[in-house]
Formats: C-alpha cells, sequence, structure tokens
C-alpha cells in the first residue's frame, strides 16, 4: 500500500460488484461502510442467471477479463467443491433449427481463442452430460466443459460473513444515495434521509442505477439495461449439471434441486409501473417453465415458485465500466453486464486501484471516461 493510501470507502451497492469490492478492500486493511439502497442482492443480484463464461465473441480486452473471473471462481470452487452454490458442469448451447452454420461458426472461434469447445450431435450429449432432452436440440450443440454457475445470494452471504468479521459497516435501507463532492473529490456518500458518510473514496456499484448516481456529477454513461425476469421453480428430481442456452428458454441448476430460469423472448408481456414495481403475466411465466420443461430428460413439469423482474444492468456500448471519473477524483464506478463473472475479479482488481492509485491495465479499455 502507497502512502498516499485511501483508508476509508464508502460503497454503494449491495450486490456482488460492491459487496465483493468491499470485502477485498477489508482484506487489505481499510475501513468501510457498505450502503443499499433496500437489502442485501435485493436488485439485479438477486435475479441473475449467474452463468461463468467467456463463451461466444467479444472484445479481447473483455474475454481475457472473463476469463480471470471464471479462474476466481475456480479457486473458490476448489477449496470446497460441496458448496451447493457454485458449481461447474459446463455449459450448453445450441441456436435454432436451420442455424447449425451458425452453431459450427461459433464453434470454431471458440477454438481459435483456445476456448474450451466441443461440436456434438444430439445424440452424442448424453456421453458427455446428463439430464438433457436430446430431442430437443435441432442438429448440432456446443459444450463448453469450464463454464459454471453460482447463486449469486448465496455467495453475498458468504462473502458478508467474512465483512463483518473483519469488521465492515453495513447500512441497510438507505434509500437512494448520492456521492458529495467537495474542493472537486468525492468527500462523503448521503443517504436518502440525509445521513452523510464521510469517505476517502465512494465506489458506485449500482447495477442498472449507476449511471443515474453519477449523472449529478456531471458525468455520462450511456444506459443500455432491459428489463428482464429470473424465475425459480419448486424442487424437482434432476440430473441437469450444465447450464443450457437455448433459443427458447436459458436453465440452470440451483440450489436445492430447484431451477433458475431466463430468456428475453418475454421482455414484451412484462409492464413497468408507475411506481418502478413490474408486473408479467402469470400464463407467460408458466410458458418459460414449459420451454424449460422440454430440455430436461424425462420432461418433469416445472412449477414457477418465485419470479423476480427488474434491470439488467448493461452499459450503452455492452463493454464493462470501471475505474475512477476523471471529472470527480476519489470517486469510482463498477458497472458492467457480467457482474456474476466478473464479481469476484472485478472486486479484487478495483480495491486494488482504490487502495494504492495504480491503474489496473486490464481495466484500460473500460474506463468510464471513454464516453466524455
Amino acid at each position: 500500500m502507497s502512502s498516499t493510501a485511501t483508508k476509508h470507502v464508502a460503497v454503494i451497492g449491495g450486490g456482488i460488484l460492491g459487496v465483493s469490492t468491499a470485502v477485498h478492500l477489508l482484506r487489505q486493511g481499510a475501513t468501510v461502510t457498505l450502503l443499499t439502497e433496500q437489502g442485501l442482492a435485493s436488485e439485479a443480484t438477486g435475479r441473475s442467471l449467474s452463468w461463468l463464461n467467456s463463451a461466444g465473441e467479444r472484445s479481447t480486452p473483455y474475454h481475457q477479463l472473463r476469463i480471470a473471473g471464471v479462474d476466481r471462481y475456480r479457486t473458490l470452487f476448489a477449496a470446497d467443491p460441496s458448496r451447493e452454490w457454485l458449481q461447474f458442469g459446463g455449459g450448453l448451447m445450441w441456436n435454432a433449427a436451420g442455424e447449425s452454420e451458425v452453431t459450427k461458426a461459433r464453434h470454431a472461434y471458440e477454438k481459435s481463442i483456445g476456448y474450451d469447445s466441443q461440436l456434438l450431435a444430439p445424440e452424442e450429449i448424453g456421453s458427455v452430460t446428463p439430464g438433457i432432452d436430446a430431442s430437443a436440440v435441432p442438429e448440432n450443440a456446443i459444450f463448453n466443459p469450464g463454464e459454471g454457475w453460482v447463486s449469486l445470494p448465496d455467495l453475498v452471504n458468504f462473502l458478508m460473513e467474512e465483512f463483518h468479521a473483519l469488521g465492515g459497516q453495513l447500512v441497510l435501507n438507505a434509500g437512494k444515495a448520492s456521492v458529495m463532492v467537495e474542493g472537486g473529490r468525492a468527500t462523503a456518500v448521503e443517504t436518502a434521509t440525509g445521513e452523510t458518510y464521510p469517505a476517502d473514496a465512494v465506489l458506485v456499484a449500482c447495477g442498472a442505477a449507476t449511471p443515474a448516481v453519477v449523472k449529478p456529477l456531471g458525468v455520462e454513461i450511456p444506459n443500455g439495461s432491459p428489463v428482464s425476469m429470473l424465475v425459480v421453480t419448486k424442487p424437482v428430481e434432476h440430473q441437469v449439471a450444465a447450464v443450457m442456452n437455448t433459443p427458447r428458454a436459458a436453465v440452470r441448476p440451483n440450489p436445492g434441486n430447484t431451477f433458475a430460469l431466463d430468456h428475453d423472448w418475454y421482455e414484451g408481456h412484462i409492464t413497468e409501473h408507475a411506481d418502478g414495481s413490474f408486473t408479467i403475466p402469470d400464463d407467460v411465466v408458466q410458458e418459460l417453465a414449459d420451454e424449460s420443461s422440454k430440455l430436461i430428460a424425462g420432461n418433469p413439469e416445472l412449477k414457477p415458485a418465485s419470479w423476480k423482474i427488474g434491470y439488467k444492468p448493461i452499459p450503452g456500448d455492452g463493454e464493462p465500466v470501471f475505474g475512477e471519473l476523471g471529472r470527480v477524483p476519489g470517486c469510482f464506478v463498477a458497472f458492467t453486464h457480467s457482474g456474476a463473472t466478473l464479481g469476484l475479479i472485478a472486486g479484487e482488481l478495483l480495491s486494488g486501484e482504490i487502495l494504492t492509485g495504480d491503474k489496473h491495465p486490464m481495466f484500460a479499455t473500460f474506463r468510464p471516461g471513454r464516453f466524455s
């Protein structure tokens, strides 16, 4: 830690990026105040498919950051492979009928960058990964053995045990917090009711709300966040280990023999209300469950137990936004689509930047200043 080390950091946001960064800061001796609008994991972290991957095609820096992200989860997994909330059972994806060439091209691209990728005919799937109804696969599928999934609310609970053990201060239900600036620097966080928490540095990690929080500081971060939903089913006997990404449903195992379900085709059925709440017809939720059932061996009846709807954080250009605001020294941001995959690595790298002032090269293309 350099002599200009930041001592006290206020973190706005009780999702995976805020919690991970807070714990990494505490490990390095900082004093941390973590403020949440409502509870922990109450927004996107509480409704993320949280598939750990860098499949498909994206910019090289983003791919490298995601690979590092998956690596940190592997280390956590290796420490205790019995954790029900973090597993590496691979990922299985396929495209719609008639798109087998698209699937082949994706496989070829993944192979070209050294990403573990197997192109399978439907009849080969059963010998590679269990519990799948191969009749749902039109022509071919890609299996990525190195991928996994995490239940982020469970991970947040796990990290918060360390947060409290290391003396972090948690402020729940702070409402919409704002960054206070004095002499051009971020100096404190103010809650909706007017309490202030002085700090040497502030991290804004509020998911889809991040651009709105930094806007009063004169910083524009484009927001491309769509509304999405995560459904958790009632328990059902199954053998599925892989995360499945298919034309009509994305499905992953979830603790307690349940499944987590997601997709985007139903987004037009979601209604946003004046009070900020969302609703969706029950039959649309059941349709997603029925589509998911077709993917699972034996086609068990899937019954939705709960579903959560809200904004899925996606920056306007699709790339992550990490680091200090150029026009407001001492104020840092963390805003990304891949909050799950990047959760641990982003907290590690951001905490280093906040405490030392040294900019990490892996964030070079992700700086908030690129939009100004």
